[in-house]
């Protein structure tokens, strides 16, 4: 039974994702990025809403039937199980929701040709405040804000 629960747990674990802007997905690694610049504008504290994959109500559900089902003679047994594994379900889902959620952040910003845009991401290292240069990462249909470096001029070689 530990052993199902613990196998159940790192499922559930697994698909759990970060839209953090300090870490990079694996797919997006060696990946030639557009790089866009732009002044922040205004940020505002968002959350972003956790995952209902169904792998939470899954492993739930299992773990929950389970349990119930180990109580009781066989007729009892059988509706335990049953009620085990709805109430496993529901508690499940509410834990998968709630540890996929993420406190974000929605970053508007003003790009060097006037147009506006509006990206959120999950609250990473870096302090954004109105008026800070960044940059705008886009790889694969993703964006990210980060600070901008600071400029250099180099002057001509002889």
């Amino acid at each position: 039974m530990k052993r199902l629960l613990l196998a159940l747990t790192v499922v559930a674990l697994a698909a759990c994702t970060t839209t953090s802007p300090d870490v990079i997905q694996r797919g997006d690694a060696q990946r030639l990025s557009t790089v866009t610049d732009a002044t922040v504008l205004s940020v505002r504290s968002v959350t972003v809403d956790g995952t209902q994959s169904g792998v939470g109500a899954t492993a739930g559900g299992v773990v929950g039937g389970i349990a119930g089902a180990s109580r009781g003679n066989s007729r009892e047994s059988v509706a335990l199980g049953v009620i085990g594994a709805v109430v496993g379900g529901v508690i499940g889902n509410a834990v998968e929701r709630s540890s996929t959620r993420e406190d974000a952040l929605e970053i508007l910003v003003q790009l060097k040709n006037g147009e506006r845009r509006a990206i959120v991401q999950a609250k990473g290292d870096e302090n954004l405040q109105p008026g800070d240069p960044v940059i705008l990462v886009s790889t694969g249909g993703k964006v990210r804000v980060t600070k901008a470096p600071p400029t250099t001029t180099s002057e001509p070689r002889s």
